[in-house]
């Protein structure tokens, strides 16, 4: 009997540590030009606090149907500031939490081998050895609208549209020509300047005023089960610490200046 009961006693702790991490872990939907920053922004919150960020990466308009059809995360960090605002016009995110953490910028990028000389700017996607172009798709990414944009304010989208393939996100846009199979891409600055990327490509910043302003921003969502973590997280993002990590990354944020890759 007594067995019993000291086995009965370490289930009872177990199920209460596991419900206890559980009520520490959040879930972050975050946009794919965050996919290297936000891996080293919740390293740190994990070691600051002891709670657990789990961050899923993904374009933000697929995010924010599924949100918008009851989607289980905690926080969204949208690369659309519109997003965020239309989650928030329907009720679904916590009042006053909107946060436009980041501006991102668009780049014209390509394997360091490549022979072409992107100091000739996106003209240069009219060479004949360009034959695949990648950029994310414009239909829910916003870094694929800012790549729209750019070409058509230089004229070059007709001339080259044949020529895209879309990635799902930013994230597999850069894969595209990682892998061979796309020859350039207008990817993230974000994605290019991350060390897992950068000795693998070069790249060439595309002139802010080619495209709409890629304003960021996140929210706490009303559905969250832990907003008690969440609030942390969203303030530990708002810390120096973090303001200036994702200043390296090439992200431009509101009130403290220029990026600085």
């Amino acid at each position: 009997m007594k067995i019993c009961q000291v086995r009965l006693c370490i289930a009872l702790l177990l199920a209460a540590n596991i419900s206890r991490c559980s009520a520490q872990s959040i879930t972050v939907a975050a946009a794919s030009d965050l996919q290297f920053a936000f891996q080293d922004v919740a390293a740190r919150f994990e070691k600051a606090s002891g709670k657990q960020v789990k961050v899923i990466f993904g374009s933000s308009g697929n995010f924010f149907a599924q949100i918008q059809n009851g989607g289980p995360f905690d926080l969204f960090f949208s690369a659309d500031l519109d997003y965020a605002k239309r989650l928030d016009a329907a009720g679904l995110v916590e009042p006053g939490s909107l946060y436009e953490y980041a501006s991102g910028k668009i780049v014209l990028w390509a394997p360091r081998q490549s022979p072409l000389n992107l100091n000739r700017g996106l003209q240069v996607l009219l060479d004949p050895v360009v034959r695949k172009i990648a950029i994310a798709n414009p239909e829910h990414a916003p870094y694929g609208r800012a790549a729209v944009a750019a070409l058509r304010n230089e004229t070059l989208y007709d001339q080259i549209a044949a020529k895209l393939v879309l990635g799902e996100n930013i994230s597999q846009t850069a894969i595209f020509v990682v892998s061979g199979a796309a020859d350039v891409g207008i990817i993230a600055l974000s994605l290019a300047v991350a060390p897992s990327l950068k000795e693998k490509g070069k790249y060439m910043e595309i002139p802010a005023n080619d495209y709409p302003a890629i304003e960021q921003a996140a929210v706490l969502l009303k559905s969250s089960r832990q907003k008690e973590t969440a609030r942390a997280f969203l303030a530990f993002v708002k810390s120096p610490e973090i303001v200036n990590l994702l200043k390296t990354y090439g992200f431009s944020v509101p009130g403290t200046g220029s990026a600085t890759p």
